[in-house]
């Protein structure tokens, strides 16, 4: 029970004795008094009656008029005269019911007068006895208003102290809801600071619970660093800072493989002259130099592109993959124009031929053999041009680009039109068998016959046209009808756009609040570049949707690994692992240290971690010992 009903209880318990006992003794004394008063008026009345009847001749029909005027205009309950002899010689009885209060009141509260009594002469004989006794209705009467005009007080009394009451409970328990609430955080694996009230005993408290939320947060921030620190060492070149050779590699598959992006994209290489003539004509810091700056520039040519990554792949070699370029010439005229303007005029005078570019066109599931090979053949053409130069070879058989327009049509019919489906992976425990959830995957049926487009080919489009939220509503709601079909947990995508449209967050939460039943079968997932770039709006996205009972995680997670000491205060039920530390990951010793330790992090707040893009079931038992709690990928089945 709150604190606020307890409150209202015990002023109803304490006004409800406070009345009684007022009542009581209210009651009492006021009985007393009109009794008292009612005991005067008896014997008043009776001696000014038989004073009156005294004076009068005693014809049996005139004493009894007067005696009957006297009754129905004073109120009594009787008047009685016997004569000496015990005889009755007039009487007349009140016959009616008492009135103004309750029979129980009467009962529970007796009235006790005596009634008066006086001698009644003829002149100097007794002629009788009268008694007479008023009537008690309107003692009865007077104790019952004063009884309800009471309990009116009290009851109006009593709301008003409730009310001022709960208003000042509330006022001095806020700091304790507080606390209250940052306990609960804390059990729903958020780790929030809050306020230090003023009150002595709440303050120790909260200052403890901030203490130890802010060790956690020490501690996975310390240990957040440490595993950024290793992965930089592991996946990076020392010198440019740039990915290294495995891990660009890793990332290319992903980009060739996957549906996360487009179905094609362009791969640049830029070769500079051989790393040792550079070290020759510059010295070991020149040449060094060089690299760092030509891998700065590579670097921030991939700012505000999605999934574009640089790599050094050898001693004086960089590749660089665009997947949103539109041709492999624009790509390789965007790193040329960097280069020539940038660096070409500062290193021109000691190393003229400073590098060529090559770039070609891929398409998904294109052979990585052969994509070095078309982009070798195009260095080599580069090279014969002269110094500085490049060549881009785009694919002449390409499809044509299909224009925004009709790009805004094709996707405003597949939502209205039912032309979106949806493809189902499996995401497996960690021993390969139990089954976590099932990943859907959008597609976009592009024709009668069935023909279906992947995400990754026209959700960049949807997203420059602002169509990812009824996209992604359309998601949901398919995935709520196929739980209401089939068993077992869907995860769903949601595209980074979406989450930022407070319109998409409240129709999800609408929607949602109409299918309480398969909330919990629901596990909602957002890429973690998005997660980053809107993180207010993905915090109360997860915060809503954690209220309704779903599921919450970040996929390909690892990226942005510096800034994921955010997550604390997210509550966060999963995160799936970037393809490119799970790939090779047999043969990647430091990789697996740093996944060892990611997952370490992750369990310590409550986070499940599973692993995307798992190529070989065999990796499962060694993901398993790293403390990975699933896995998915192409060699899952």
């Amino acid at each position: 029970m709150s604190l606020i009903k307890q409150l209202w209880l015990a002023i109803v318990l304490v006004m409800a004795m406070a009345f009684a006992a007022s009542t009581v003794t209210s009651v009492l004394s006021a009985r007393q008094y009109l009794q008292q008063q009612l005991q005067v008026k008896n014997i008043d009345n009776a001696t000014a009656l038989a004073l009156s009847l005294s004076q009068l001749p005693k014809d049996p029909v005139l004493v009894e008029l007067q005696v009957a005027a006297q009754f129905d205009a004073g109120h009594y309950r009787f008047i009685r005269i016997v004569s000496p002899k015990g005889e009755t010689l007039v009487e007349r009885v009140f016959e009616g019911k008492i009135e103004g209060a309750p029979e129980w009141f009467t009962k529970l509260i007796p009235i006790q007068v005596q009634p008066g009594q006086a001698l009644i002469q003829d002149n100097w004989k007794q002629y009788g006895t009268l008694t007479l006794a008023s009537q008690e209705q309107y003692v009865y009467k007077s104790l019952w208003d004063g009884t309800l005009a009471l309990l009116l007080w009290f009851v109006v009394g009593g709301m008003v102290t409730g009310i001022a009451g709960s208003f000042l409970l509330r006022l001095i328990t806020r700091p304790l809801n507080h606390v209250v609430g940052q306990a609960e955080a804390i059990a729903e694996r958020r780790f929030i600071l809050i306020p230090e009230p003023h009150t002595p005993e709440l303050k120790a408290l909260a200052r403890g619970m901030n203490a130890m939320v802010g060790r956690v947060k020490t501690m996975f921030n310390e240990e957040a660093a440490r595993l950024d620190t290793l992965r930089k060492k592991v996946n990076r070149d020392p010198v440019t800072g740039l990915s290294s050779r495995e891990y660009f590699l890793s990332h290319l598959r992903e980009v060739l493989t996957g549906d996360q992006f487009g179905a094609s994209g362009s791969l640049v290489i830029v070769r500079l002259r051989d790393l040792n003539e550079l070290n020759a004509m510059l010295g070991r810091q020149g040449a060094d130099a060089l690299l760092k700056e030509i891998g700065t520039e590579l670097y921030d040519s991939g700012n505000g592109r999605v999934g574009q990554r640089a790599g050094r792949v050898k001693g004086a070699e960089f590749a660089i993959v665009c997947p949103s370029h539109a041709t492999a010439t624009e790509a390789a005229q965007d790193i040329y124009t960097r280069l020539t303007d940038k660096l070409l005029p500062k290193w021109q005078d000691r190393v003229p031929d400073l590098f060529h570019i090559g770039a070609v066109r891929y398409v998904r599931d294109q052979n990585l053999g052969s994509l070095l090979s078309s982009v070798d053949e195009a260095l080599a053409r580069a090279a014969n041009k002269g110094s500085n130069t490049y060549e881009a070879l785009d694919d002449a058989h390409a499809k044509p680009a299909i224009a925004a327009e009709t790009w805004r049509t094709l996707l405003s019919d597949a939502v209205s039109g039912g032309r979106l489906a949806l493809s189902f992976y499996p995401v497996v425990g960690a021993d390969g068998k139990s089954s976590l959830h099932r990943e859907c995957v959008i597609r976009l049926k592009m024709d009668d016959v069935g023909t279906l487009m992947t995400a990754g080919d026209f959700m960049p489009m949807a997203a420059q046209l602002n169509l990812t939220a009824p996209l992604d509503l359309g998601v949901v709601k398919m995935a709520i009808d196929y739980l209401h079909s089939n068993s077992g947990d869907v995860a769903v995508n949601l595209s980074a756009q979406t989450i930022a449209d407070f319109h998409f967050r409240n129709e999800l939460a609408k929607l949602l609040k109409t299918q309480p039943q398969v909330c919990k079968r629901l596990w909602f997932e957002v890429p973690e570049y998005g997660v980053f770039r809107q993180f207010d709006a993905f915090g109360d996205l997860t915060r809503s949707l954690k209220a309704l009972g779903c599921h919450v995680g970040i996929e390909y997670f690892g990226q942005r690994f510096a800034e994921s000491d955010k997550l604390a205060e997210l509550a966060l039920d999963y995160i799936k692992v970037h393809p490119s530390y799970v790939r090779g990951i047999a043969d990647n010793p430091g990789n697996q240290e740093f996944l060892m330790g990611l997952c370490r992090v992750a369990h310590a707040i409550g986070i499940s971690v599973v692993a995307l893009g798992v190529e070989h079931q065999e990796d499962l038992p060694l993901l398993a010992r790293l403390g990975f709690d699933g896995a998915t990928g192409p060699g899952i089945q």
